[in-house]
C-alpha cells in the first residue's frame, strides 16, 4: 500500500486476503481492485485453473472501486471460468464497480515444435475480444512477442479457430508496436482500455518497463500494471520504476504511432 501511494499509482490490485487486511486503513486513500480469483499452487501437478475466493459484494463492502479476475483462455477449465466471471462482472457493474480482466492463455498445444505462441498477437487478441465480450472495462494482457499462432495451429490436418491472411498483412506487422496495436484493435479499437503486464523482475527492469510503456502508449494502450518489477525492490527503487512508467504517459513527445 505504501509503495502504491508513494509511487503515485492510480489503484492497487491484490487478493481478498491482502486488501481485506488493510481496507479500514487504506480503502479511502487509494482505489482497491480486488482480484476475486487466482491460482492455489498446491494441487499436484499444478493446473491452469482460477478459483473464486469470495463474492463481489465482499469486495464492495470493503470499499473496493473495482474487481479483477483472470481467465485462462484455451485451458480445459476456461468455459467454467468465462461463465463465472461474466456473472461476477455483471454484479460488479450493478454495484457501480469497474471490471478488469487478465486475458491470459494456457494450453500446451500453443507450443508448436520449438515456438511458444502463448504471447502471439492473434491468439492474445482473440482472448482480448472475448474479455470485452463479457464486459470487462479494462483488459490486462501480456505484451505480444510474435504472431501467427492461428496459422501454426492450423498446420497439417488440424482445424483451429478462424483466421484471415489480412490479420497478418493489413492489420499487423512484425513491429512490436503493430503487434500490440492488434491487441488494442481486438479491445473494440480501444473502447475497452488495454493495459499490458509489467512482467517478472529481472536484470533490466527499468529499461524493460519503460520499453513496454512506450510500446503500449504508441499502440493506443492505456497503461501498465507493474507488480513484481516494483514491489520486489526497495521502496526507493520501486517508486523510481513506477514513476518512470508514469513519465512515459505524461510525455507529449511519446505519441500514437
Amino acid at each position: 500500500m505504501k509503495l502504491a501511494i508513494e509511487g503515485g499509482c492510480n489503484a492497487v490490485a491484490s487478493t481478498f486476503g491482502v486488501l481485506g487486511a488493510v481496507s479500514r486503513k487504506y480503502a479511502h486513500k487509494i482505489p482497491f481492485v480486488v482480484k476475486v480469483n487466482h491460482n492455489e499452487l498446491l494441487t499436484y501437478p499444478n493446473k491452469a485453473d482460477q478459483i473464486l475466493y469470495g463474492k463481489v459484494r465482499e469486495a464492495w463492502n470493503m470499499g473496493a472501486a473495482a474487481i479483477g479476475a483472470t481467465i485462462y483462455f484455451g485451458s480445459p477449465e476456461s468455459g467454467r471460468q468465462i461463465v463465472e466471471i461474466s456473472r461476477a462482472f455483471e454484479e460488479a457493474h450493478s454495484l457501480g464497480m469497474a471490471t478488469i480482466l487478465w486475458c491470459y492463455l494456457r494450453n500446451d498445444a500453443f507450443k508448436v515444435e520449438k515456438t511458444d505462441y502463448h504471447l502471439s498477437a492473434d491468439l492474445t487478441g482473440q482472448a482480448n475480444h472475448l474479455g470485452v465480450t463479457i464486459e470487462a472495462d479494462i483488459i490486462k494482457q501480456k505484451l505480444p512477442e510474435l504472431n501467427g499462432g492461428y496459422k501454426a495451429l492450423n498446420l497439417g490436418n488440424s482445424s483451429y479457430g478462424k483466421l484471415d491472411d489480412r490479420m497478418y498483412s493489413e492489420l499487423s506487422s512484425d513491429h512490436p508496436i503493430d503487434l500490440c496495436r492488434y491487441q488494442v484493435l481486438n479491445c473494440y479499437s480501444g473502447r475497452a482500455g488495454l493495459i499490458n503486464s509489467g512482467g517478472a523482475s529481472g536484470f533490466n527492469d527499468m529499461e524493460d518497463a519503460v520499453r513496454t510503456a512506450v510500446i503500449n502508449k504508441r499502440a493506443g494502450g492505456t497503461g501498465l500494471i507493474s507488480g513484481r518489477k516494483a514491489f520486489q525492490k526497495s521502496m526507493h527503487d520501486g517508486v523510481e520504476l513506477l514513476q518512470a512508467i508514469q513519465d512515459v504517459y505524461l510525455m507529449p513527445e511519446v505519441t500514437i504511432s
